[in-house]
């Protein structure tokens, strides 16, 4: 695509700066009515109803009709004609694939289990393999997707898209898992955690929307944290910021995956749980562990509420260092529900320094098992570009 270059400080210039921005709004908060985008991006109402006319005429945005507290008001979108991007999430026992197009409408999913030690390379094929028989589903063909956002269970160092700790996703280790996979599709591919993807989709649609600053907890076969801090994530120098799961509870206990002793993992982690039920009992994944709780078994009950506690003694040092609006939890544990967050709010409340305002609400995620991979959708619409589109000519195809 050819992209027309204009000189900085000029009026095509600015007016090129003003529809960037006004996309990019629509990008992250999703449908929006012209008044709030002007609230939002600062820019006069003016501006953006004439903006919005000149991208509607070029097929790039959608108005509808809406009210706002008795009024009209007009309501303004992405076309859903300028394309489709994926987004998947590898978890420890699961694959998840969602297609949506840019309104964040998922028009075909799917999920299979995986197997415990799952590797990269079978892995990545599989995944090309159902991104294109799913996408032949709906006529299309790979080559379609404008981008793939991928989650994975451990932190990814943002310079290099490889894992940045080692021994917390053997067979993923020292491999630039975006290139890996976009070799195979030929699209463009965004990695992150499964955490800082499910942050960005509670940050983005779900419930800590109107939150500056939240923290999403995923518990589950592993424990970790994604955290947003005045509206952007927040992933530290190498990656690995949010490993909560390995933040050291008992200096004596057990030794942890990631080497250490004694990590928040080794004792509220699906497999800590698990281990402590004899083989006979039939406790081999965490759903059985729920439906036994949920059925009123008290060995399950309190097996949960104790992995609870541990969570929320955590959060609570969490709370003390960053400060969040607002706590959800996400992961295969969370559908235990109030088993699992009425001890989590116990130990924050003995725990966590209080301020004025109370301490953080901890709720339940928006999404359930779908949290990560539609912040894997919302990655993938960040990366591709909007902004350069020749209004008085038509519609370039979207780039990433």
């Amino acid at each position: 695509m050819i992209r027309r270059e204009t000189p900085p400080g000029s009026q095509s210039s600015l007016r090129e700066a003003n529809r960037a921005r006004l996309l990019e709004t629509l990008k992250r908060h999703g449908r929006m009515t012209q008044v709030e985008l002007a609230g939002i991006t600062g820019l006069s109402p003016a501006t953006v109803s004439n903006i919005v006319k000149e991208l509607v005429a070029s097929g790039v945005l959608h108005t509808s009709i809406t009210s706002r507290s008795g009024r009209r008001a007009t309501l303004v979108s992405l076309a859903r004609q300028l394309g489709l991007v994926a987004g998947a999430h590898f978890s420890s026992r699961q694959l998840h694939i969602a297609i949506s197009d840019v309104t964040r409408t998922v028009v075909s999913q799917s999920s299979l289990p995986l197997p415990l030690d799952h590797r990269h390379d079978a892995e990545l094929d599989r995944l090309a393999l159902l991104l294109g028989d799913m996408m032949d589903s709906l006529g299309g063909a790979t080559d379609d997707l404008l981008a793939v956002g991928l989650a994975l269970p451990a932190p990814i160092d943002p310079r290099t898209g490889m894992v940045s700790a080692a021994g917390l996703l053997r067979g993923w280790e020292n491999v630039d898992i975006a290139t890996s996979l976009a070799a195979r599709i030929q699209r463009p591919v965004l990695v992150d955690s499964e955490a800082n993807l499910g942050a960005l989709a509670e940050a983005r649609e779900g419930v800590s929307r109107d939150v500056p600053s939240s923290v999403y907890l995923r518990v589950g076969h592993t424990i970790s944290a994604g955290m947003v801090v005045t509206g952007e994530l927040f992933r530290g120098v190498n990656g690995k910021a949010g490993q909560i799961g390995h933040v050291t509870i008992d200096e004596n206990g057990p030794i942890c995956r990631c080497s250490n002793r004694g990590c928040l993992e080794t004792y509220a982690g699906g497999p800590a749980l698990l281990s402590l039920f004899p083989p006979g009992e039939g406790m081999r994944r965490l759903s059985d562990l729920i439906q036994a709780a949920e059925s009123g078994d008290g060995s399950a009950r309190r097996v949960i509420a104790d992995a609870g506690r541990h969570i929320g003694i955590a959060a609570a040092s969490l709370c003390n260092l960053l400060d969040p609006g607002l706590i959800v939890v996400g992961g295969e544990l969370a559908e235990a529900g109030e088993i699992l967050m009425a001890p989590m709010r116990h130990s924050l409340e003995r725990t966590a320094l209080a301020s004025g305002n109370g301490l953080p609400e901890i709720v339940a995620s928006s999404f359930g098992e779908w949290t990560e991979t539609r912040g894997a959708i919302a990655a993938a619409l960040d990366a591709v570009a909007f902004d350069h589109v020749a209004v008085d000519s038509g519609v370039d195809r979207a780039t990433a």
